[in-house]
């Protein structure tokens, strides 16, 4: 029995109440519980896909480094670049970015490097500076100690904006492990020649040129160190995606509860239905755009970039919106939930690392959207230097032309079944009466 509060406030909730033995109840009781088991079945099984796939997604990211190349130049042409190349041989393994090594008649000049790296063909540029062994072994000697700047000798060039995370911890770090270790091999290389040139008096700077030759130099063609950057390529995508799917399910609600599909021509619904998602995602991109300026900190962003941020999310976002769309309405009811999680996991696992670093498989996720929408917002970020545009806009607006395609459709089709759903309706209540 239900305490008496409960019956007060409901009082109904107890009428034509069948005993649990009614034959009624007995008919439906298997099939009941065999759905329920099903669908039990179902969602345990989708979960723990979507939880192996996600953690697939990062799996053994360490040993896959090596398949981030950075390009080597020796423009010095001397013991400092033989210094490089014992210190890369020396750390060489399949958890160390692959150092490739170019001749200068490839790169002729520090803009040519800053170009590769630009158009993504390697990760960084790693390059000594001409005459840098000659001025060295001078301010070693003490003849040029206040013109020798030990900035100037051994340089990288990247781009933090792709992929910060991974750029800190598997390019810039390793880099900086290379130079100190590149600096020990210096010493073991020319040591025994450099010490005895060494000044017995006033020698504090060509010892200090000596015992630490060069600094490594950063060349950071955007440099992206805000906090918020670790949540661009997550749960920046994820909410986009939940914030979509919410407001389709309330449009949806609203529709169903006004009987618009049997009010109204089909033609004038999906007209009215594609004004109001390309309204509310322009409205939704352009905050969620406002949100991210308003916390860049000293990121070095233009108005003009933040214009063009919201365009990219405003189509990312448009285009979920007709996915989920398609998913109310040529699955069944019971598997939306299950198509909105793939969907969220699926297209977050296809940017939380560069697949340079990922199990080939992974690499199917060049299809997704959340892929393509990322790659043109690094592009944006860093003025230019990501350039997939080639591949990254036609998977965005193939998704929005089959998804235009088929959510005009299902206009037709939810118009058709509500008529058949209203006739039947009215057909059981004359019945009835």
């Amino acid at each position: 029995m239900s305490p008496p509060l409960i019956r007060r406030l409901y009082p109904r909730a107890h009428e034509g109440r069948l005993p649990i033995n009614h034959p009624e109840l007995k008919a439906i009781r298997p099939k009941f519980f065999k759905a329920a088991i099903l669908n039990l079945c179902l969602y345990i099984l989708l979960f723990f896909c979507l939880f192996c796939y996600l953690y697939g997604s990062l799996f053994q990211q360490g040993p896959r480094t090596h398949n981030l190349h950075i390009l080597f130049v020796d423009y010095d042409g001397g013991v400092i670049g033989d210094a490089v190349r014992n210190a890369y041989s020396s750390l060489q393994s399949h958890e160390f970015p692959s150092m490739i090594e170019r001749s200068v008649s490839q790169f002729p000049t520090q803009a040519d490097l800053r170009e590769a790296v630009c158009h993504a063909h390697y990760w960084a540029a790693l390059f000594t500076s001409p005459g840098a062994s000659t001025r060295l072994g001078l301010a070693i000697a003490g003849l040029n100690t206040t013109q020798y700047n030990p900035s100037d000798v051994l340089s990288f060039i990247w781009n933090e904006a792709k992929y910060s995370a991974v750029m800190d911890s598997l390019v810039a770090s390793n880099l900086h492990t290379l130079s100190d270790t590149a600096k020990a091999s210096y010493i073991a290389l020319n040591g025994t020649s450099a010490f005895p040139t060494i000044p017995s008096s006033n020698n504090a700077a060509a010892i200090s040129a000596f015992t630490n030759p060069w600094t490594l130099t950063s060349i950071n063609i955007m440099p992206t160190t805000q906090g918020t950057r670790t949540v661009y390529n997550t749960i920046t995508i994820v909410l986009a995606l939940i914030e979509d799917f919410f407001y389709l399910a309330t449009i949806n609600g609203l529709y169903a509860s006004f009987k618009v599909y049997t009010r109204i021509s089909p033609l004038r619904i999906v007209l009215v239905r594609d004004a109001i998602s390309i309204t509310f995602t322009m409205l939704g991109s352009l905050l969620n755009s406002a949100a991210i300026w308003a916390f860049k900190a000293n990121w070095h962003v233009s108005a003009g970039q933040y214009a063009i941020t919201w365009l990219i999310l405003w189509l990312f976002a448009h285009v979920n919106f007709l996915a989920f769309d398609v998913f109310t309405i040529w699955l069944p009811p019971q598997y939306v939930s299950m198509a909105l999680v793939t969907w969220v996991v699926i297209n977050v696992s296809s940017i939380i690392l560069p697949f340079s670093v990922v199990s080939p498989f992974y690499r199917w996720g060049y299809a997704l959207p959340a892929h393509a929408a990322y790659e043109l917002l690094t592009d944006n970020w860093s003025h230019g230097c990501n350039p997939h545009l080639s591949y990254a806009l036609p998977v965005l607006f193939s998704y929005e032309v089959v998804g235009l395609i088929l959510t005009g459709i299902g206009v037709y089709k939810r118009c058709h079944y509500a008529v058949i759903l209203e006739e039947t309706t009215k057909e059981a209540m004359r019945l009835r009466v």
